[in-house]
């Protein structure tokens, strides 16, 4: 089919739209996806205005915004299904924030020491609650993987083993070998990590990024090391989590967090016999990383501020049809949160003065389609098109202090756990250019993606697998709680080739807008694609829905050892 591309000229309200009608279905009418995408960008609109300060968890603005989706489910004659029959689960959260300006950070060499500049060459990271004062000694552990299963554990090698590592500052780089599968590597980045480090009486770790797995550089990294972290409040069913499903449970680590930036990593191993460049030059080709002592020690003052706050996560319902399926659900889900109200961000095109971090693609984008997913839903539910099965619609908090409020959903659902089915989850879905294929992460996990290959068929789009799976993207966004509750799960993002025009809009996107102030109101959308998406994913979630089939994991899948049995 040919392609035409028209360009809009909007309301002041409405920003500069792409419209890209190619690659259609031949029943699709374009000016009615013009005006399904129009009413899909009313709630972005609303969602990441300047008013709603950046949806930081738990703020006036936050519960304005909850307020809103309960609103829209509302009208559209959903029923709740959160806690005590009401649309709210709430959600309590400890809030950790380090002040870089009263903090402190430098190498001991010798006798000599050598401050690094916080902001500069390092940030001290919030979320693993740090201790006020660490001085230890400091060692290369290459990765920073904990695999014993798979024969491989930084944590415990021949040249610095485990028992070793008591008292001691770790030092990781990013990344992996290239023989250990990316779903591996990523899972390993996650739990295991804190364990490990816990367990083995390690007081601190300082990760380094590559620039080449950095999807912005340094200075904004720098930028976010105001934001307060969270950390789930510990509750007496944590020990009940703990025993059902280990990797959900509410852990609390106390160990000093540096990033270091790469710029600056030189300094850690200056005088080791080994050089940063060389370590990167393996850790980019994937290959095996030493590990050994660097001869140095970190000390480190850290000021940190204590609070507390509560913030909900979202429930909506839509009964199924069938008599015996009803009682399962398939999550239709993204996050409301945001970052709220930071430090500007100095590099172009971010306007230098600008503090609020709206947060449009991420994810106001994702929570307009589960609105639009729902009013759909429920208007094909009137004309007697029920799903088999139930939709439990949620829009979760704190997924920016990571994945908080999935992960407290998952370990305390408001419905039975062995209920839940299957979560199609939406984070940054990223309507940036036409509508033509779809990067599909946990495509080769379960049987999901048999149903999202044969809805893209349908749609005439292609369906393919995350072409950058060291990204973490996968075990990064909120359905990864339900992937660690044995809850089979796909997350989806517009697709491109490599070297395309849509994959520069993809890594321009990455390095301009990615957390910073220019993620707003003001930027190119493909309205027509966005509302063509939309009818894509509820078409999946119904599919999903009505196939007679329970979802599974595939024998073959990392994740298949989550799985309920």
């Amino acid at each position: 089919m040919n392609s035409r591309v028209l360009r809009l000229a909007t309301a002041a309200t409405l920003l500069p739209a792409t419209l890209a009608f190619s690659a259609l279905p031949a029943d699709t009418d374009p000016s009615t996806d013009l005006a399904h995408g129009k009413q899909w960008w009313a709630h972005v609109q609303y969602l990441a205005s300047d008013a709603m300060q950046g949806r930081l968890t738990g703020s006036p603005e936050y519960l304005k915004a909850a307020d809103y989706v309960v609103n829209q489910f509302k009208a559209d004659g959903l029923k709740p299904a959160g806690e005590n029959g009401g649309w709210f689960q709430q959600v309590h959260f400890d809030v950790t924030r380090v002040d870089q300006s009263k903090s402190s950070l430098a190498l001991t060499n010798d006798g000599k020491t050598a401050p690094l500049v916080l902001g500069k060459d390092a940030i001290l990271g919030a979320r693993s609650n740090p201790p006020g004062d660490v001085s230890a000694p400091i060692v290369f552990i290459g990765y920073g993987l904990h695999l014993p299963e798979s024969g491989y554990d930084d944590f415990n090698s021949a040249d610095l083993p485990a028992a070793s590592l008591k008292g001691k500052i770790v030092v990781e780089i990013n990344g992996g070998p290239s023989d250990l599968p990316g779903p591996l590597k990523s899972y390993a980045r996650t739990s295991p990590h804190a364990r490990e480090l816990a367990e083995l009486g390690i007081v601190g770790v300082i990760s380094i990024p590559t620039p080449k797995s950095m999807d912005f550089g340094f200075e904004r990294v720098a930028t976010g090391a105001s934001q307060p972290a969270m950390t789930l409040a510990a509750t007496p069913a944590d020990l009940a989590v703990a025993k059902e499903h280990p990797a959900l449970a509410n852990f609390h680590n106390h160990t000093l967090s540096v990033t270091m930036n790469p710029a600056e990593a030189e300094k850690l191993f200056a005088g080791t016999g080994h050089t940063f460049a060389e370590l990167l030059a393996l850790a980019d080709a994937q290959k095996p990383l030493p590990r050994f002592d660097l001869h140095k020690s970190v000390k480190a003052h850290v000021s940190v501020e204590h609070s507390t706050v509560v913030s909900p996560n979202i429930v909506a319902k839509l009964e199924g049809s069938d008599p015996k399926l009803k009682a399962e659900y398939v999550l239709v889900s993204a996050h409301l949160d945001h970052l709220g109200v930071g430090e500007p961000v100095t590099t172009p095109p971010a306007d230098p003065n600008k503090r609020i971090y709206n947060g449009a693609m991420d994810d106001a984008s994702g929570v307009a389609t589960v609105l639009e997913t729902a009013k759909l839903m429920s208007a094909r539910a009137a004309k007697g098109e029920r799903p088999k099965r139930s939709i439990l619609f949620l829009c979760f908090t704190a997924e920016e202090k990571g994945l908080l409020g999935s992960r407290y959903f998952a370990s305390h659902p408001t419905v039975p756990a062995s209920t839940l089915t299957a979560d199609l989850n939406l984070d940054m879905f990223m309507p940036l250019f036409a509508f033509k294929k779809l990067h599909v992460q946990g495509l080769a996990e379960s049987t999901l993606g048999d149903d999202a290959r044969k809805v893209g068929a349908e749609h005439h789009i292609i369906i393919a697998n995350d072409p950058e799976p060291d990204r973490n993207s996968f075990t990064r966004t909120d359905q990864y709680s339900f992937v660690q509750a044995g809850v089979p799960a796909l997350a989806m993002k517009f697709g491109w080739e490599f070297g395309t025009p849509e994959y520069k809009a993809w890594r321009n996107w990455l390095a301009q807008r990615y957390h910073s102030t220019t993620d707003d109101l003001d930027q190119p959308v493909d309205l027509v694609a966005a509302a063509q998406f939309n009818s894509f994913y509820a078409d999946l979630a119904t599919e999903v829905a009505n196939n007679p089939a329970t979802p599974h994991y595939l024998d073959s899948s990392f994740f298949h050892r989550f799985e309920k049995q």
